[in-house]
């Protein structure tokens, strides 16, 4: 199992806005495609209006399957131009679970 890490920074003071609209338009699609949602965060402490998501994939190429029949779907071309000017930078990483962690090897 690999996890997709990423943190976005969003505009100051566009951080609902882009929730809003992610939750609305954006989080359904990326449901239907790519599914194993492991969480999705806002900080509290420390730099502020930042997302943080994790998505679950078996592999690599799992990953790439499913990102392109997202961005085939032009549901989530609505998303992104409708998000656009909202989110600053990006930052994404490909992270594994050890052995001892509580969700190695899990995916539904």
């Amino acid at each position: 199992m690999i996890i997709d890490h990423r943190t976005y920074n969003i505009v100051p003071r566009k951080t609902k806005e882009y929730l809003k609209l992610f939750e609305e338009i954006g989080l359904p699609v990326q449901k239907k495609h790519l599914g194993n949602l492991l969480g999705y965060y806002v900080t509290e402490i420390g730099p502020q209006d930042q997302l943080v998501h994790l998505w679950g994939y078996r592999s690599l190429a799992d990953m790439e399957a499913r990102r392109a029949q997202r961005n085939a779907d032009p549901a989530w071309a609505d998303f992104l131009v409708k998000s656009e000017g909202l989110v600053r930078s990006q930052e994404t990483k490909i992270i594994r679970p050890v052995s001892f962690s509580p969700d190695a090897g899990q995916l539904s």
